[in-house]
């Protein structure tokens, strides 16, 4: 049985061809190549840690930064606040509205300001990682990714903005503001399922 490997992700694939698609990044079957033995290669994985590793700007600054952010795994690591703190919002939001407890509705705020406040760090180490670690392929789960994290960051933002001009939001507004806060949820999922894909190749 052949062995094809994805330029991408290194995903390994087992049969007589390589799949159209790879199932963990998405990127189509160009992208594969034979394993001619059994040593699966892990160039593309160990960037961070080549002598031979160079980052995208010639800043000697910058390019410290990008080895260390690669080297302690910032994205996967950052990324936990945003995944951890936004059921915690929506479920104190759905709670408020249920119960018509304005403590919660506050709570979610606050939680809903953290997460706008790491986004701009989950942003910056994901485009870090996906132009190091992934050389920039722009795979249908790529831009899934970067899409959903773009879909959370402008939904804490309006959900805050509307919250703070309108505290009584969840009186004069229900159903709106939970929807949005239902589809920022779900793009943090989408985003988490996909991100659980690369690290784990499942």
């Amino acid at each position: 049985m052949k062995k094809w490997q994805c330029l991408v992700c290194n995903y390994v694939h087992e049969g007589d061809e390589p799949p159209e698609k790879c199932p963990v990044c998405g990127a189509d079957k160009s992208k594969f190549v034979e394993i001619k033995n059994d040593d699966v290669s892990q160039e593309k994985t160990d960037h961070a840690d080549r002598p031979d590793f160079q980052p995208e700007s010639g800043s000697s600054l910058y390019g410290t930064i990008v080895r260390q952010m690669m080297k302690h795994h910032a994205h996967p690591v950052s990324v936990h606040v945003p995944n951890g703190v936004i059921p915690v919002s929506v479920l104190f939001v759905f709670l408020a509205a249920i119960f018509n407890i304005t403590g919660l509705s506050q709570a979610a705020f606050y939680n809903l300001i953290v997460v706008l406040i790491s986004m701009p760090l989950v942003i910056f180490s994901g485009y870090v990682e996906w132009k190091n670690k992934y050389g920039g392929h722009l795979t249908q789960n790529f831009i899934i990714k970067i899409t959903c994290g773009i879909v959370v960051t402008l939904c804490a933002f309006i959900l805050i903005i509307w919250h703070a001009a309108n505290p009584e939001v969840l009186t004069s507004s229900k159903w709106p503001f939970l929807f949005i806060n239902l589809i920022m949820l779900g793009a943090a999922g989408a985003a988490g399922f996909i991100g659980g894909k690369l690290v784990f190749k499942d």
